[in-house]
């Protein structure tokens, strides 16, 4: 009776310790890319509809330089740009559905914070985009400087940090306004259009988007002042470092492409280059892409398929583009920007 009661407690004792196991492995939640090749499809949260940087049109076909980051995962992965399934979402819903796992990545314009990455549990690998908050306002208003928007209605979308730095600059400033938020984009703009406030207020970029949509987008312009630091990443969950790793090198390999001059029309040429680092850049030497647990020409495919950096920024928000932001501290660390990423090798 002893040895039975023996061995129901060590039983019981391997049975606990092998549930402690596997709720301590799912939460570590290393599976991503094992789901991913699983469904065929990586699972891409953006931004409902913001021109340049994520927006459908009536057939559902997506575009947009967060469009074009989630089509460059894919194309490291499966060799194949459309095999993404893309997850338009609120500011209020983008993290909670990227901690819940119904996407694998989030490319939604969102700020790198260290409270986000902190309370969220989340990772935003590397900078896409150097933005900062800005203002729109009608050309009536005849304002040169943000330090002239005292004791205006300023529209705001809740749920961002754009709200926090609006409330920051003026009390710095002793300026006083009124603060007209909204849980949508779409109403904000919407109310903005309207003339229900006088400005509104978000990253530079996304103003630049928003103005296109207005009724009479040449009635307002953009001031040029720039109140705070916005580094746009895309994000994902903690505790997948494989995931992470390739989500990172994806967006520094279409960097270190646009710097050693490979794009999408000459990647046949680059192929057969004697040059070490473009060869490694394109796994004609060296195990890189072996390391991410992926092919070796996973940089080649994002680059045959979606681009260098380069180019899918002129096509989306630069020179090629609607809205024709200047490249400013976008622009490579060799041509005046801030734009970096570090070698393979």
């Amino acid at each position: 009776m002893r040895t039975f009661r023996s061995g129901l407690l060590i039983g019981l004792a391997i049975a606990t310790a092998v549930a402690v196991v596997a709720i301590a492995y799912e939460r570590y939640d290393t599976k991503t890319l094992k789901r991913t090749l699983r469904r065929d499809a990586v699972w891409c949260g953006v931004n409902t509809g913001l021109p340049g940087f994520s927006n459908s049109d009536e057939k559902g076909n997506w575009s947009g330089f967060d469009v074009d980051f989630c089509r460059a995962v894919a194309s490291a992965i499966f060799d194949d740009p459309t095999k993404v399934k893309f997850v338009p979402l609120d500011a209020s819903e983008r993290f909670k559905e990227l901690q819940s796992r119904k996407i694998d990545i989030l490319a939604r314009n969102s700020t790198w914070s260290m409270s986000r990455e902190t309370n969220y549990d989340l990772y935003f690998p590397a900078v896409a985009y150097y933005d900062g908050e800005g203002f729109m306002v009608r050309t009536s208003r005849k304002a040169d400087s943000a330090l002239d928007l005292g004791d205006t209605k300023i529209c705001v979308q809740d749920g961002t940090t754009t709200k926090l730095n609006l409330a920051d600059y003026f009390k710095a400033n002793n300026l006083k306004y009124e603060e007209v938020k909204f849980g949508k984009l779409e109403d904000m703009l919407k109310a903005y259009d309207e003339a229900k406030c006088d400005v509104v207020t978000a990253d530079v970029s996304q103003l630049y988007a928003l103005r296109l949509r207005l009724t009479k987008p040449g009635e307002s312009f953009i001031l040029p002042d720039v109140i705070s630091k916005e580094p746009l990443a895309p994000v994902v969950r903690q505790r997948d470092d494989d995931w992470m790793m390739i989500v990172k090198w994806t967006l520094y390999a279409m960097i270190n492409a646009e710097e050693l001059g490979v794009t999408s029309k000459n990647i046949d040429e680059a192929m057969k280059s004697t040059k070490p680092d473009v060869m490694r850049l394109v796994g004609t030497e060296g195990e890189y892409g072996e390391d991410l647990g992926l092919t070796k020409d996973w940089a080649a495919r994002i680059i045959r398929h979606v681009g260098n950096y380069g180019e899918v920024y002129d096509r989306n928000v630069g020179a090629n583009s609607k809205l024709k932001i200047p490249r400013g501290l976008n622009q490579l660390w060799n041509a005046g920007g801030i734009m970096y990423a570090p070698p393979l090798r």
